[in-house]
Parts: C-alpha cells; sequence; structure tokens
C-alpha cells in the first residue's frame, strides 16, 4: 500500500469539505496545503481514513477532543479521509495508541481508522479565508469545550445525562443509539426524577466517556428540543439487574427482564404502536435533524439518527410518524436475496456477526425475502446498520425492520416447513456468553477478516486454499506474531469477504477445531 499521505500529490489543490479542481498554474481560486514530508512515525498530525461523505470537521475534531488541544484541522470528502493537527505528539500519540489498542473509533455509524501522518504539521494558505469560515468555528467550538471545568470532579466512566424541553418521547434505545456512536456502552439505566428523563451511562473507560460529555453535551436530540444535559456521575459502576426498556446491560444479555409475560416470550420491552400525537402540530420543528450549535450557526457532534435508526427509535418509543415503518425490536425483513443461494443458515451465519439469531424464515412464496430474528433489539439494529445495501451472492440486500414481533415455526407438513429454522440451541452463538470479546469487536463488513482457533498443524497454505475455494481471491494473509491460533486474510473484495465469511465460519480445519471468522477492521 502506498504512503497514506501520497493521495494528497495526486491533486493540484485540496479544500476544507472535497477535493478543487484547478488549472495547472492557476490556484488563485483553491486552497493550498504544504506538507513538509517526513517518515510515518509519531507527529501531531494524525491521519484519519475510511471517513464517510457526510463527515463534518466537528466529527473529526471530536475523535481528539479528550487527548488535547486541537490546532487545525482538513477534511477531504473525496478521499474519504481527513487530517487532525494536535498541539504536541504527546496527545497525538494519546489519540492513535487509544483507537488503535482500546477503542474503535467510529463517525456517523462507521468505523475510521486512525494513524500518524507523514507529515510534522498542518500549513494552510488560503486565496479566500472565507472559505475557512466553517473550519475556523469548528475549531473555536473545540477549544471552548476543552477549556471546560467540570463542577463534578474528575472524569469518570459513568455519565449522568438529564434530558431537558423533552417534547418527543426519549427511549433507552434512542440513548443507545446516540451515545455509541462516540464509543462502545458497557449499561444504561434510565429513570425519572423531579418530571425530568434520566439515564446513567457507562462506558469501558474515561477517555470515551469524557469524549461522549465534550462532544453531546448541550445538544438536540431532536431539532429545537430535548437537550442533553450530561455531566460526571459519583458512581463508577453500574449494577444491572434486568434487560428491558428501563435498563440494559449490554455485556450480559442473559438477565431477565423483570416481568414474566416479557421472559416466557424470549424479548423485552418493546411498547404497542400508536399514530403520533405531534401529526397536527405544525409549530413542532421535524425531528431527526442535527443539532446547532448557537454559537457557530454550524452542526456541532452532527449526530442526527439515520432513516433507518429513526424507525428503530419511533417503534420503540411509542409511536410513529405518518409514512415511517414501525420497528417493534428483534425481527429484520431481508429483501432481494439470490434465491438461489441463500438459505437459513446462510443468513444465520451472517447476521450472527452482530446478534445472536434467533429464527430464520425464508417466505414460501416470495423466496427472495426472509425475516430474521434476533436476541435483543439493540443486535437488530446493528445489523440492520451494517448489512443493509451490502452485496451478497452478487445482490443488493436490503433490510429493514420487520411489522412482526416474533418469527413463527410452521406446523409439520407445511410446505414452507424446510424454509424455517430455529437456532436457539446453536452452539455457534456469539453473544450467549457473559462479558464475550465479541461485543468488542463488531466491525462492518470488510474485504479483512479476523480468524481465531487456527490449529497449530494447520498451514497458511492450508487456510489460503479453503478460501479460495469459496470462490475469491486471496490478496494477503498473516499470522499474529503472538499468536499463531489468529489471523487476518485479506479478500479481493467486500463480497468476496462476505462469502467466505457465510462459507468458512465453523469450517472443520481438524477433528476438533472449527475455524471462527469475523470482519476486521485491520488491513495487511
Amino acid at each position: 500500500m502506498r504512503g497514506s499521505d501520497e493521495l494528497l500529490s495526486q491533486t493540484a489543490a485540496v479544500s476544507n469539505g472535497g477535493i478543487m479542481t484547478s488549472q495547472p498554474d492557476n490556484n488563485n481560486d483553491a486552497k493550498k496545503v504544504k506538507l513538509d514530508r517526513n517518515l510515518n512515525k509519531p507527529s501531531r498530525v494524525v491521519h484519519v481514513r475510511n471517513i464517510p461523505m457526510e463527515a463534518m470537521e466537528t466529527d473529526i475534531i471530536n475523535l481528539g477532543i479528550p487527548f488535547g488541544r486541537i490546532t487545525n484541522v482538513l477534511l477531504l470528502k473525496g478521499k474519504n479521509q481527513a487530517f487532525l493537527e494536535m498541539a504536541d505528539e504527546t496527545a497525538a500519540t494519546s489519540m492513535v495508541n487509544y483507537y488503535n489498542n482500546s477503542g474503535t473509533p467510529i463517525i456517523r455509524g462507521r468505523t475510521v481508522y486512525v494513524q500518524f501522518s507523514n507529515h510534522k504539521e498542518l500549513k494552510t494558505d488560503n486565496a479566500h479565508p472565507g472559505s475557512q469560515i466553517s473550519t475556523q468555528a469548528a475549531l473555536q467550538a473545540a477549544q471552548a469545550l476543552t477549556s471546560e471545568t467540570d463542577t463534578q470532579g474528575g472524569p469518570n466512566t459513568v455519565l449522568r445525562v438529564i434530558v431537558d424541553n423533552q417534547i418527543y418521547p426519549i427511549t433507552l434505545d434512542v440513548l443507545y443509539q446516540i451515545f455509541s456512536r462516540v464509543g462502545k456502552v458497557l449499561k444504561i439505566i434510565t429513570f425519572t426524577k423531579n418530571n425530568t428523563f434520566q439515564a446513567l451511562i457507562q462506558y469501558p473507560d474515561v477517555i470515551t466517556a469524557q469524549a461522549a460529555k465534550l462532544s453531546l453535551d448541550g445538544q438536540n436530540i431532536y431539532n429545537a428540543c430535548c437537550t442533553l444535559r450530561i455531566d460526571y456521575s459519583k458512581l463508577t459502576n453500574l449494577n444491572v439487574k434486568y434487560n428491558n426498556d428501563k435498563s440494559r446491560d449490554f455485556t450480559n444479555p442473559t438477565l431477565p427482564t423483570g416481568d414474566i409475560g416479557l421472559d416466557s416470550l424470549g424479548f423485552g420491552g418493546a411498547m404497542s404502536m400508536m399514530g403520533s400525537p405531534f401529526a397536527g402540530l405544525p409549530s413542532l420543528g421535524a425531528p431527526l435533524t442535527a443539532a446547532y450549535s448557537a454559537a457557530a450557526g454550524l452542526p456541532l457532534g452532527a449526530f442526527a439518527l439515520p432513516p433507518a435508526v429513526a424507525s428503530a427509535t419511533f417503534g420503540l418509543a411509542g409511536f410513529r410518524l405518518p409514512g415511517q415503518q414501525s420497528f417493534g425490536g428483534c425481527v429484520l425483513l431481508v429483501s432481494n436475496l439470490n434465491e438461489e443461494m441463500v438459505t437459513p443458515d446462510a443468513l444465520f451465519t451472517l447476521f450472527g456477526v452482530y446478534g445472536d439469531v434467533i429464527r430464520v424464515k425464508i417466505l414460501f412464496n416470495k423466496k427472495d425475502n426472509a425475516l430474521v430474528q434476533m436476541s435483543e433489539p439493540h443486535q437488530a439494529q446493528l445489523a440492520l446498520t451494517n448489512l443493509d445495501k451490502i452485496k451478497v451472492y452478487g445482490k443488493e440486500i436490503r433490510v429493514n425492520p420487520s411489522k412482526h414481533q416474533l418469527v413463527q415455526m410452521p406446523k409439520e407438513g407445511q410446505p414452507d416447513a424446510g424454509l424455517t429454522k430455529d437456532f436457539t440451541s446453536s452452539p455457534l452463538h456469539r453473544f450467549k456468553k457473559p462479558g464475550s470479546k465479541n461485543y468488542q469487536n463488531i466491525y462492518p463488513p470488510s474485504a479483512t477478516l479476523h480468524l481465531s482457533n487456527i490449529p497449530a498443524s494447520v498451514t497458511e497454505e492450508d487456510i489460503k486454499t479453503a478460501f479460495q475455494d469459496t470462490g475469491g481471491s486471496v490478496v494477503a494473509f498473516k499470522f499474529f506474531p503472538k499468536d499463531r491460533k489468529m489471523a487476518l486474510i485479506q479478500m479481493g473484495s467486500v463480497e468476496e469477504s462476505v462469502i467466505a465469511l457465510i462459507k468458512m465460519h465453523n469450517y472443520q480445519l481438524a477433528d476438533s477445531s472449527h475455524l471462527r471468522v469475523s470482519f476486521s477492521k485491520s488491513t495487511i
């Protein structure tokens, strides 16, 4: 792979917000970036790759806020990358080390990759200073955030969240969607105090909690209402007894719901559906829009929920907006399947990357459609977010919330009996074990796969041959230096990687050894 910063040399001019086309000898209308080239070793400039097209400067800045003062930012939307300049190398080193060893950096639902830049500083030269207004506003906002003093004492892994001006209903699942964008959420407890909706949210480490507080405090969940007020809790650990619509321990999905009726059904907390109580109130701002900073007049954090999440949010909140599909929680409708290739087992393996699949039903009269029932609503949402519009056996599948609460098993003798399968007792569930490391390794589909449980007798050639037999090409392979039971394998494309995962997860490598396969955030 070429040096990550070499991409800059391929365009004559670069601007914050996109790549600009320029004449060879006329750069008057373009921002020129002068970068002193250096080796890829510790630098106060951090390179961020794989950013989504809708990302803004504030999204990049939020990644660096917990580690120290930020002095510059450069967003290259056309290249899906950005550069963040920290005040010193120590802050940059802390940021790179954290995201490569402990935390998963996520921008607007997409995993991004953080590394040192080959450059020691960002030098920008503007013919038109007005073109940097958004960047300067974002930097000023970040500097204001990092200069805050916390009145609740030192940073902590547990945040206390108060929702002010609550016009729309807010649920635990709404909070999970928002706060998990900053990092992995371990536990949430919601409650009402002084007629105000509040929550306690626990992260795995102080840095992630601090990032959430700095980037989300003061923002609106919906337009002009439901404002988040965040400070540090005095508690250092949350004791969650039940998994339901009031509390959730995401590290222990086996907790009871605390309700006999819900326990017997096997799912928790989805409320009944009703029409929107706000449909006739034109004065209300449209929900799910980005929060705006009053000072800068620009999106700050910009965590507006995407349409798929919005649908799930309103389903679990107990109402839906006109034209929106309700989402009761655990069941997904998967359409545009390759009906000649896709089986219940294939869907179990693929969707099982993001949660424990309970049942799969391929529809008898429309075999390019299937229902997939996940164990938990948040697992269904993870699967929807990561698998919608990916290619599987040559067809771009669509994943949407289903109106069904459960997948019913057919009666014996019915013609569709072979198209529905119950996986409740499958030994291949990834998340049944409390505290499973699989919770920390959930990534979007990628060309690189993580392999584990490799016996010592199996060679690199054995594995590469087995993966080539899935119909794809193996681009690269390497064993983990300190643990030969694990390896990374890179396929020719994401589509090839998806098929390889479906076919090779639980593949028998030796008499008593079955391969474990998952998507990786790494590259080889």
